[in-house]
């Protein structure tokens, strides 16, 4: 929590010295926004990522089955993985279907990945140059479980993060650097990738898990042996940066009201989860 704080605070410091408005942040990808759901939606997102790296993936309507298991249900927003789960079977995916409403929070199923490992890379683009990045930061994402298919997140206590910075060479990052900007030229933006090493990302070998654009925290802030001096230096470079892109939106930009139109629509989908939850247990009460 006082991380994100600091990411906030400092944003809106960096914002005031450079003379950018830090009320835009919201905008930076609002033009992937989805008005109409209300959500930064996952599979819009997903059309953009190029049939070789892509995962299969189809809203859950309860009607449909995947052609192969595991598979992952994920809400069609949210991140951190947060509400995602896995069924390793048919019956597996249909007690989950029974458990929620299908009509509310919508629903994703998404094939598993069968590389070994998993990165993420926190992006920002440059401010000058839109074919370019001003910051790249990759970690690794290390499951301390025995699950072949483990759920990584922040909140998974068997999770953990290994800076890799120091290990890439500039050229490598180019080259990552080039697969990426195919997807789009997000203004910012942090890839879910599964690959067998980084080297192989670099060459283009790799499956995009999940691509976050709303508050997307680069998680090197949650890799292990991080210093205090480590952090703070991060996050300053991250804000500037930060505020420097937000300062590049356009002046003609036709804004979005993206945050209070996402927060809508996740109390209004919430309360209808809750309502049909306790519709459910007096049903069962009967």
């Amino acid at each position: 929590m006082i991380t994100r704080i600091l990411i906030v605070a400092l944003y809106i410091a960096a914002c005031l010295r450079l003379r950018a408005k830090p009320w835009l942040y919201f905008q930076l990808n609002a033009e992937h926004f989805n008005k109409a759901k209300g959500i930064f939606s996952k599979l819009d997102i997903d059309q953009l990522i190029p049939a070789r790296w892509r995962l299969d993936q189809f809203r859950d309507s309860g009607s449909e089955q995947p052609t192969h298991y595991p598979v992952f249900i994920k809400p069609e927003w949210g991140q951190n993985s947060a509400g995602i789960v896995r069924a390793d079977n048919l019956e597996q995916l249909q007690e989950h279907r029974k458990g929620r409403d299908l009509s509310a929070m919508p629903f994703l199923v998404q094939e598993s990945a069968t590389e070994n490992c998993e990165f993420e890379i926190y992006v920002i683009r440059d401010e000058e140059n839109e074919h370019q990045f001003s910051l790249m930061s990759i970690t690794e994402t290390v499951n301390h479980s025995d699950d072949e298919f483990p759920i990584n997140g922040i909140y998974n206590n068997n999770t953990s993060y290994r800076d890799l910075n120091d290990l890439i060479s500039d050229e490598t990052r180019q080259k990552i650097w080039s697969h990426i900007k195919q997807i789009n030229n997000f203004r910012v933006a942090r890839f879910g990738m599964r690959a067998n090493s980084i080297e192989e990302v670099a060459t283009g070998k790799f499956h995009i898990i999940e691509i976050n654009l709303f508050l997307p925290m680069p998680l090197y802030l949650e890799t292990a042996g991080l210093t205090s001096t480590d952090k703070l230096r991060f996050l300053l470079k991250n804000a500037h940066l930060l505020a420097k892109v937000t300062r590049s939106i356009p002046k003609y930009h036709k804004s979005k009201s993206v945050f209070f139109r996402k927060l809508y629509v996740h109390r209004t989908t919430s309360q209808s989860s809750r309502t049909e939850s306790v519709d459910r247990q007096k049903g069962v009460a009967l």
